[in-house]
């Protein structure tokens, strides 16, 4: 009873928040447009955006603040962690339906469907998992590694988008800044950086069920494209759905393996992309998959992160509801925002560390392997 009482306490609360934030993204959409209009029609070899940052290095409720300790002591607590954990899943559910993202039928689809069949061609019964990976998160108790996670992954996926770019009138046109900023800094910064190399094999480390690695292979129609994951039911449903489709020449290579040790031969990849990963997973991580990207990457080869931006002005003013409910599904949230990204890529040895906004909520940052 008290479980139910807390939880409907935390959805008024969260309805008052989401109301609060429709009022303000109304005052400030029509800047918006005007900088989403401005990035669209860029022509100057620069990703041409504008997106607000706040007054801190990151958000006040991340680290050692007494904030972070409070909130921290708050999700500690079994029993009420287990209810934010049902109201953070149900808030993802209902924000995503309510931006017209069919989530419970996506989920429904793929469930009932022959994705099972693909899991023993993808699956590497070898791979030994990280502890870190065997943690729930996501509102998931087994992570990623069961098949809910796996269907409910895109639906999830394109939420964030919607998230993101809340002014949006369409899920296309937010993919369109989201996406479109994001393949813009990596073509950019190749460009500018690789000598002029071409971009033969892209590797998307942390691909989850594709979504990146389609879009990565959309924009670099000539490359060879790969995409790696530690869970073999994302990639199975991952496979699936670009079987399904048929829409490529080349298909993508779809492997079940470590982004921190991939067995890859080095010197293999012009581009190693990591998007939407890092937050997901602890420092010792985070530096072991930059290492692998500088082994993958051939010289002159281009690396780019994408995730959170602790700057994020939005992410900074998050209300006490949603930032608790974001860190109760995400337990290595304070160890990607104390991360000094950038200075972990130049202490291993990547050269023109680059940071860009490439939207309100996400920063892009991309680097070179020297020659």
């Amino acid at each position: 009873m008290a479980s139910f009482s807390a939880l409907s306490q935390l959805n008024n609360l969260n309805s008052r928040v989401v109301i609060s934030t429709v009022h303000e993204n109304a005052f400030r959409r029509r800047n918006a447009r005007i900088r989403m209009a401005a990035s669209s029609n860029s022509g100057s070899g620069e990703v041409a955006v504008a997106f607000e940052e706040g007054q801190l290095e990151r958000p006040k409720w991340t680290g050692e603040t007494p904030l972070s300790r409070f909130v921290g002591a708050l999700i500690s607590f079994k029993p009420l962690y287990s209810v934010l954990k049902l109201g953070a899943r149900q808030v993802l559910i209902s924000t995503a339906e309510k931006t017209n993202i069919p989530w419970r039928e996506m989920t429904k689809e793929v469930l009932d469907s022959d994705v099972y069949k693909e899991l023993e061609s993808i699956e590497d019964r070898s791979i030994v998992y990280p502890d870190y990976y065997l943690n729930p998160f996501h509102a998931y108790d087994e992570g990623n590694l069961s098949w809910l996670a796996a269907a409910e992954a895109e639906p999830a996926t394109m939420s964030m988008v919607r998230r993101a770019i809340p002014y949006a009138s369409s899920l296309d046109e937010a993919n369109q800044i989201v996406r479109g900023n994001w393949l813009q800094a990596i073509e950019i910064h190749h460009q500018k950086y690789s000598g002029n190399s071409s971009i033969s094999d892209i590797i998307d480390i942390g691909c989850s069920v594709g979504v990146s690695t389609s879009f990565l292979a959309d924009k670099f129609p000539s490359a060879k494209v790969t995409g790696l994951d530690l869970s073999p039911y994302f990639l199975a449903v991952a496979q699936f759905k670009e079987r399904r489709s048929n829409e490529r020449k080349d298909s993508i290579r779809w492997i079940h393996g470590n982004g921190e040790n991939t067995s890859l031969p080095s010197k293999s990849f012009d581009i190693v992309s990591v998007a939407y990963v890092f937050h997901e997973c602890p420092e010792r991580a985070i530096k072991n998959i930059v290492k692998e990207a500088f082994q993958l990457l051939r010289p002159g080869g281009t690396f780019a992160v994408t995730d959170n931006s602790p700057k994020s002005k939005i992410l900074q003013e998050l209300s006490p509801v949603l930032f608790t409910l974001m860190k109760s599904t995400e337990p290595f949230l304070d160890e990607y925002y104390l991360t000094d990204l950038e200075g972990t890529m130049r202490e291993i040895g990547f050269v023109n560390v680059q940071t860009v906004m490439t939207d309100p909520r996400h920063r892009t940052v991309t680097a070179t392997v020297p020659y």
